[in-house]
């Protein structure tokens, strides 16, 4: 495979990209986003270009001094400003309004691995002057453009195993990509969480992830998580919030409209990566092996599956569904009155039907198994 992939999020970024607009890149740490960015920039004669790294000190400085002025000066005969690691450099959303209102012409891409600054600092005084952009582990998007069917299914249980960060393309011992992952979560996952309002429990976040590992595809309750934790549900709740923001973990919620009987107010956790979440548990033994294939294989399936939606910008509503007496769906897209429902099977041995209440409720519904046999037209 080519050392290095494309990755898919170049065609939204040339999409969106417009003078006096800011391009906020947004993802996980170790996801490529500095790497993108040096790429990107590539695409503009050097002499152009201004890159800041917002963990740097001198850079950061030279923004601090909020004047037009100040950035006529620095900006000067520039038309990319690139700010990587923007959530370190104070008030960089007033800095950013005030340099897109006055530099006429400018263009601005800035990357984040947290949520938790960029959100407050950039929502409001970006209101309506900026795009804001997911940029997630290697999809399978992008490897097809390197890879025929046969490669892909003979890969297929080692990215259920292991994920998609793209430096795993380099390791090729499944030992040595057990420990890089190992590291990704002690060095770089929880970094944004740990310094955070100074939370020290780390464990206790640990301990959270782990149960959610052991519960995809179940509804999680909240009040059970903390009495397993020790913790208050308050609490729970504040660190997923947190897991969410720093891109490890994401909510999926109950579908209703129409019967009494429908569950709406549980939710499901899923990973952003398949990887990491076998990393957690540390379990990474073989599918063969293994009682959790068919959670892995929905977790997978459906990360996938908001990579497409993300980079192909098809815009929907996810969500599962489910009855009080057990009847379920894993998957529902929902767009205006149009409704696709889906129902993952690692093996599609016997024929599925879908249930009963939903046909019901839903006569208008799409309705489609995925499997092995057809994952890629559902992904890709």
């Amino acid at each position: 495979m080519k050392s290095e992939i494309e990755r898919a999020v170049i065609n939204v970024v040339n999409r969106k990209a417009q003078p006096n607009k800011v391009i906020l890149l947004v993802g996980a740490r170790r996801v490529g986003k500095t790497r993108f960015i040096k790429k990107y920039i590539g695409n503009f004669s050097s002499d152009k270009v201004l890159k800041l790294n917002g963990e740097d000190i001198d850079d950061a400085t030279l923004l601090t001094k909020r004047s037009v002025a100040n950035y006529k000066r620095l900006l000067n005969g520039i038309d990319l400003l690139a700010i990587d690691e923007a959530q370190h450099i104070p008030n960089i959303g007033l800095i950013l309004k005030l340099i897109i209102d006055e530099i006429e012409g400018i263009k601005i891409i800035v990357t984040g691995s947290s949520m938790f600054d960029l959100n407050n600092q950039l929502g409001e005084p970006l209101v309506g002057r900026k795009y804001t952009i997911y940029m997630y582990p290697i999809s399978q998007i992008e490897f097809n453009k390197y890879e025929n069917y046969k490669i892909t299914t003979e890969k297929l249980e080692e990215r259920l195993l292991f994920g998609g960060y793209p430096e795993l393309i380099h390791i090729n011992d499944w030992r040595d990509k057990q420990e890089y992952l190992q590291e990704i979560i002690n060095d770089y996952l929880l970094k944004d969480i740990l310094i955070f309002q100074n939370i020290k429990k780390a464990d206790k976040i640990y301990n959270l992830l782990r149960l959610l590992a052991f519960q995809i595809g179940n509804e999680v309750s909240l009040n059970e998580l903390g009495n397993q934790l020790q913790i208050s549900k308050n609490t729970v709740e504040n660190y997923l919030d947190l897991l969410t923001k720093v891109f490890v973990i994401f909510k999926v919620e109950g579908f209703s409209k129409n019967l009494r009987k429908e569950v709406t107010k549980s939710s499901k956790w899923y990973f952003y990566d398949v990887g990491i979440r076998n990393a957690i548990i540390k379990n990474f033994t073989i599918l063969q092996n293994r009682n959790d294939v068919g959670q892995l294989w929905e977790n997978y399936l459906i990360v996938e599956r908001m990579k497409k939606q993300e980079y192909q910008r098809i815009s929907r509503n996810n969500y599962f569904w489910r009855t009080y007496d057990q009847q379920e769906l894993d998957w529902l897209e929902e767009k205006a009155d149009d409704l696709c429902a889906y129902e993952f099977k690692w093996s599609a041995r016997k024929k599925v039907k879908i249930p009963t209440a939903f046909r019901k409720a839903y006569t208008n519904a799409n309705f489609e198994v995925i499997s092995k046999d057809n994952y890629l037209d559902f992904i890709t």
